[in-house]
């Protein structure tokens, strides 16, 4: 009797009287932002929803949601009772374009195959036929001796076609197997990796009238990003500097992007927001003290460009994978055959590389060309639930993970501005002028942002010991007005593509200074000078000069202002000493040893320097000068 009271007591309760309905509801992407890695998506959709408790299903989202960072906004007169996330295992990510692509190749194949075969078999019937009429004039006629031999020839030209056509076309065959065999065994990797689950959004609602619902829906997902770009160009050192700024968009969230609203902002959500702390500092005997140094420094100072290939777990080459210098904003994306290259920037120590269903992975810079091959990520993707909580009419309040109010202005469409740079409290946004359609494919999306026209001092600057070239260096004043990123920069001097850079936009100086590369019309010499190399002992010591003649010459049209660097040895000890005797009026920073001339040239004019000096040292050791 006491079960039957238990049960009726359930079944009156107002929350198991009621049960919920499930409605789909159809969402489209309005606008990204995206960050240097990671973007938030915002989705808009609306309908009807009925009297009672609902589930509305938002379907089909990207797998890579990040469920602490959703955000429902919704307008109607009725109640959220909680918001979930859950993973969708019914309903894949499939690859069905890039298997519907290669069955269309292998559809071409067996269709030259058909061809081939069917052309073999006519030779077959076109052979014997010939064989059924060798015999020649019947049994009983008579054949007469040109008669026979014009027969031989005629037979032995039709045989010997066949068969030369006969091998051609066998060896077209298997060419076309080998291809239809290679393209299998693509399909055969391509569907035995393992499909990614969607996303779905359940917003669970309760209202007491019919009505009609609003809703706003925002997240973060991974697999997305962009870096900087530039394109530098100088007309010549009278005019000045043009930058132009462009994004590289790069996205793998597995949902295709059709005409949305981008943003581009320099922050990066994915980093610690916490204020780091000093930690008391303990000094001890240098015995009892472990120094931490990292092996790579050193070598990658020399490392400027570099190259690589990315590949998977079977050695087939990833396009779209991302490649990053770790702590930058430095990056690309591996091409069709998962080559890249990167210009990298003083003090890289690592890459980050990453692709959509694989483990990333952080590799040291120890070379100028690494291969690297990733691993699937085997971690399984676990269902997380976000639940939260309204109790009034109109959506009102907030809970952990699920921002929840109301906007009068959602159904409205985003006007198309110029493109406009917004400068936040902590981040900048670019807002891209026009609506764009990026496909799930990894391939990079080049989106301009801005152009500068900006007045600028040329200098061309030289290290003649190190390099005979001189370096056209671009100083701008003022440059942080522009809020530049650090990235690589493609550089043209005379309408020309000289090469590739970085643009320090991480550099503390009031001018940023940018190597526009190479000039081979200023030519720079360095020579050692005999007559003033020499050595001779004095007393307990020993004497040693060194001479070294500098020549600049401006080739050019124009007048140019030349930096030209050179150094003395600094002495370690007490008993080296080392004295200047001529620097022909070069500046000496004496902490250093480094001397520097400010010249200023015409056009085809030369100028020589000399760098002379004397080292003193006890005459039973010996010193390197060379």
């Amino acid at each position: 009797m006491k079960y039957l009271i238990l049960i009726a007591l359930l079944f009156t309760y107002p929350s198991f009287s009621q049960s919920f309905t499930e409605r789909d509801i159809k969402t489209k992407i309005e606008e990204v932002t995206i960050f240097v890695q990671g973007g938030q998506v915002t989705r808009t959709g609306n309908l009807d929803i009925p009297k009672g408790k609902s589930i509305l299903l938002a379907k089909s989202l990207s797998p890579h949601i990040d469920e602490k960072s959703i955000q429902v906004k919704a307008i109607g007169d009725f109640t959220i009772l909680s918001v979930n996330h859950k993973l969708n295992y019914l309903n894949t990510l499939k690859k069905e374009k890039k298997i519907d692509s290669l069955i269309n190749q292998i559809e071409n194949l067996e269709l030259k195959i058909s061809k081939a075969e069917s052309r073999l078999q006519i030779l077959s019937e076109k052979q014997s036929l010939l064989d059924a009429n060798k015999n020649l004039g019947g049994e009983t006629a008579g054949v007469s001796l040109s008669q026979m031999k014009q027969a031989i020839e005629f037979y032995d030209q039709e045989l010997t076609q066949i068969k030369t056509e006969e091998i051609q076309t066998g060896l077209k065959i298997r060419k076309l197997e080998e291809q239809k065999s290679r393209i299998e065994q693509e399909i055969s990797l391509v569907r035995d990796k393992n499909e990614l689950p969607t996303s779905q959004i359940e917003i669970r609602v309760d209202s007491k009238n019919k009505t009609h619902g609003k809703f706003e829906i925002t997240y973060l997902v991974a697999n997305i990003g962009w870096y900087p770009k530039y394109d530098i160009r100088v007309e010549n050192v009278e005019k000045p500097l043009v930058i132009n700024y462009k994004a590289e968009i790069y996205q793998n969230t597995g949902i295709d992007w059709n005409n949305v609203k981008l943003k581009l902002s320099n922050g990066d959500p994915n980093q610690s927001g916490l204020a780091p702390e000093l930690e008391t500092w303990y000094l001890n005997y240098a015995r009892n003290t472990i120094v931490n140094r990292s092996n790579y420094g050193k070598i990658t100072q020399s490392v400027r460009n570099m190259t690589g290939q990315i590949l998977d777990e079977n050695g087939q080459a990833l396009p779209g994978a991302s490649i990053q210098v770790k702590g930058t904003t430095i990056g690309t994306i591996s091409d069709i055959d998962g080559n890249y290259s990167l210009v990298l920037p003083n003090g890289a120590t690592h890459l980050t590389v990453s692709f959509l269903g694989y483990s990333s992975q952080v590799i040291p810079i120890t070379s100028q060309n690494i291969t690297t091959r990733l691993e699937p990520d085997l971690q399984s993707l676990e269902e997380v639930v976000v639940i939260g909580y309204g109790s009034s009419n109109k959506l009102r309040g907030k809970i952990a993970g699920v921002g929840i109010g109301g906007n009068s202005n959602l159904s409205k469409e985003a006007k198309i501005i110029t493109t406009t740079t917004i400068e936040n409290q902590t981040t900048v946004e670019f807002e891209v002028d026009e609506p764009y359609s990026i496909k799930s494919n990894g391939e990079s999306l080049s989106v301009d942002l801005n152009s500068f026209e900006i007045e600028t001092v040329y200098e061309y600057y030289a290290v003649p010991k190190l390099d005979k070239d001189a370096f056209l260096i671009a100083r701008i004043v003022n440059w942080d007005q522009y809020n530049l990123l650090e990235g690589e920069a493609n550089l043209y001097f005379e309408d020309a593509y000289v090469g590739r850079s970085i643009l320090d936009a991480r550099s503390l100086e009031d001018t940023l200074n940018i190597s526009l590369g190479r000039d081979k019309s200023i030519v720079i010499g360095r020579e050692k000078v005999d007559e003033f190399s020499k050595r001779r002992t004095l007393a307990t010591n020993k004497m040693e000069s060194r001479g070294y003649r500098i020549i600049a010459r401006n080739k050019k049209s124009q007048r140019i202002n030349l930096t030209l660097f050179d150094q003395i040895p600094v002495s370690a000890i007490s008993d080296i000493s080392v004295t200047p005797t001529e620097l022909s009026n070069g500046i000496l920073e004496e902490k250093t040893g480094e001397v520097s001339w400010q010249l200023e040239l015409q056009p085809q004019e030369q100028r020589k320097l000399n760098l002379n000096y004397e080292v003193k040292y006890p005459k039973y050791e010996k010193i390197i000068l060379e």
